[in-house]
Formats: C-alpha cells, sequence, structure tokens
C-alpha cells in the first residue's frame, strides 16, 4: 500500500511540475525582501457613511495577513503607495415576490485605485478586477435591511481587498519563475 501512495504522490508532482503550475510563496517564501507599502485611507464618493473605512481596513487586513508585502504608515518609507477612491454605490432589486415586494437586492462597488512606485511610475492593475457585485435579503425591518447590506459591503470589501493584494505581489513583490 505505501509503494502505491510513493508511486501516486510521484506521478502527481511529475505532473504538476511539468504543466507549468507553480506554488506562489508566501509568507517568507524565499523571495526576495517583501516590498513595503503604504495604504491611504480610501477617499468616499459614494452616499454610503463610512464606507471608505471598511475598504481600507479589509486592504490592512488582508496585506498584514499575508505578510509578504509589509504595511508601513509613512508614503515616504514605502516602496509602493495604494490610494483609491470608492465610486457611487449601484443597488437594485434582483428578485420580487408575488405581489411585487423585494426580495433581495444586489449592490456593485467599483474602485478607482492608483498604486506608485517610489520612483513615481504606477503598477498598472486591471480595471476589472477592481469592482464586485454582492447580493442581500431584503427585509421590511429597517435594521435587518441596514445590517445585510453592511455585510455585503464587508464581503466586497474583502474580495477586492484579496484581489488587490494577489494582483500587486505577482507585479511587484513575487520571486522570477
Amino acid at each position: 500500500m505505501k509503494q502505491f501512495l510513493l508511486i501516486g504522490c510521484l506521478v502527481g508532482g511529475v505532473l504538476f511540475s511539468a504543466c507549468g503550475f507553480r506554488p506562489l510563496p508566501y509568507g517568507g517564501g524565499g523571495g526576495p525582501a517583501p516590498t513595503k507599502v503604504a495604504i491611504q485611507n480610501f477617499a468616499n464618493d459614494s452616499f454610503e457613511p463610512g464606507i471608505e473605512f471598511t475598504f481600507t481596513d479589509a486592504i490592512y487586513r488582508e496585506f498584514l495577513r499575508r505578510g509578504d508585502l509589509r504595511v508601513v504608515d509613512d508614503p515616504a518609507a514605502a516602496d509602493l503607495v495604494l490610494t483609491a477612491r470608492i465610486q457611487p454605490l449601484r443597488t437594485r432589486s434582483r428578485s420580487f415576490s408575488s405581489v411585487k415586494l423585494a426580495l433581495e437586492y444586489e449592490v456593485t462597488v467599483q474602485l478607482d485605485l492608483e498604486v506608485r512606485r517610489v520612483d513615481g511610475s504606477a503598477v498598472s492593475l486591471d480595471p476589472g478586477m477592481l469592482q464586485t457585485s454582492e447580493f442581500y435579503l431584503a427585509s421590511a425591518d429597517v435594521e435587518v435591511l441596514r445590517k445585510n447590506r453592511q455585510e455585503a459591503l464587508r464581503r466586497m470589501a474583502d474580495i477586492l481587498a484579496m484581489r488587490i493584494h494577489d494582483a500587486l505581489y505577482i507585479q511587484v513583490a513575487a520571486p522570477a519563475p
């Protein structure tokens, strides 16, 4: 039985390496020293109060959690400076009851993100990855509706934070193959 397991692992390893995939080293994976990034508070062009704090906090937490791109407070000490604007949110009804009451809504957020290197050059990111949508349940209770919307916004902030970190890591900080 151990022989079959060993042979299976060897064949899987050969096939995995032959197809060109390679794991990305996170958290001290032997690449160059982590790049320092300064994350400035997001600007809020939407009418959603406090949303800029939700998104800025999600970015901070994602960069701190991953650890490869180190967060610094001073933009002058950073290799990358990240700034963003939250565009006005788009909300629309997605499903209705038989008496034309909304059952769920969809909210869409778009970020205008700018990442600058220390030399002033811009790091270009795909604008399509800076937009996401999420559904949330409608409710006759205003507080429940507000809470459902806030939870959807928090999930979207986490998704965009992961996308931004991954894109920056791959373009700037990942070791060459």
